[in-house]
């Protein structure tokens, strides 16, 4: 699944600009994603951007003030763009450039664009208003909207010639989208209440005495909510270890844009664990110094290498 790109290649006219407006809507919309990609080069990271844009128009459908039946039809509209873009039926002068910027990207690379439909899937369980009972439950949730979007990456990355382990790379990039979105989970607890949604399991809510909610700037009375959110904490973690078993099979620079909003999300997680409240009181951020911080020592390679003492030392 590893792919070369040898010397300059040349788009044309109408494509460059469907991918420098994904480039747009990524560096507007997605600050920690666009940081990472960043580090890519120039295809890659245009094809990254067209996944992401088309997948934000996706997620604004969920998210947007439409009725259910109204959001179930255009989700359904966007599913059947989806299989114009698989036939290769978008021309290069289509009015709508992330149809145009994702056909292109197909093209160029072997992306398994089932993912998209899975993405849909999931946005349409957020439309149903469903809710999770157990974590078996919300990560097959979870595998839809980011998973999948882990396994379309890994399209783009591809995976170096001879990597070992390389037959596990998607589960492994899978694995890592739940990570991702496990602690996107716990970072919204509080914005998600007030749009009426809930996503922790409601076994894990129940056990720690939260299953009223979350709907001030103050836990649940008589709640253990840090007991919650440690325990949480600890299962992103667990995905995290293993997710980074990826990093390993990809080029460096590859590598360095997962290291780099991995390591993003997982200093996430540091905040949130040493102030689990802060999640009820405003949105958790990194400064860009710290991103640059995390860039640097993706590009150096450092997790990478990390990951592979790591790795060969328990299985030995």
């Amino acid at each position: 699944m590893s792919r070369t790109m040898e010397g300059p290649i040349q788009v044309p006219g109408p494509v460059q600009a469907a991918y420098s407006y994904c480039e747009a809507v990524t560096g507007q919309q997605a600050r920690n994603f666009a940081y990472g990609i960043r580090l890519l080069p120039p295809e890659k990271r245009q094809a990254m951007s067209a996944l992401y844009a088309f997948s934000r128009r996706v997620d604004d459908i969920g998210d947007g003030t439409l009725k259910p039946e109204a959001k179930h039809d255009r989700l359904e509209g966007t599913r059947e763009l989806l299989q114009r873009i698989r036939k290769g039926a978008v021309d290069e002068d289509d009015t709508d450039p992330v149809a145009v910027a994702l056909s292109d990207a197909a093209r160029r690379f072997p992306l398994p664009l089932d993912g998209l439909d899975e993405l849909i899937d999931g946005v349409l369980m957020d439309v149903r208003g469903e809710t999770y009972e157990t974590w078996d439950d919300l990560k097959a949730y979870c595998r839809c909207v980011a998973g999948a979007i882990g396994r379309l990456s890994l399209g783009v990355f591809g995976t170096q010639p001879g990597a070992r382990g390389a037959d596990r790379a998607f589960e492994y990039a899978d694995t890592l989208g739940l990570a991702l979105q496990l602690t996107n989970v716990l970072r919204d607890v509080r914005e998600d209440a007030a749009n009426g949604r809930t996503y922790l399991p409601a076994d894990d809510l129940a056990k720690f005495g939260c299953s009223d909610g979350f709907h001030s700037s103050t836990p649940p009375p008589g709640s253990d909510f840090a007991g919650l959110v440690h325990f949480e904490v600890r299962r992103a973690r667990a995905l995290f270890v293993e997710g980074y078993r990826l990093l390993p099979m990809l080029d460096r620079r590859s590598g360095a844009c997962v290291a780099a909003m991995a390591g993003i999300y997982r200093r996430l997680l540091d905040r949130i664990e040493r102030d689990p409240e802060a999640v009820l009181r405003r949105r958790v951020t990194l400064p860009g110094r710290e991103k640059a911080y995390v860039a640097v020592r993706g590009l150096s390679g450092l997790d990478a290498r990390h990951i592979v003492r790591r790795t060969h030392g328990s299985r030995r």
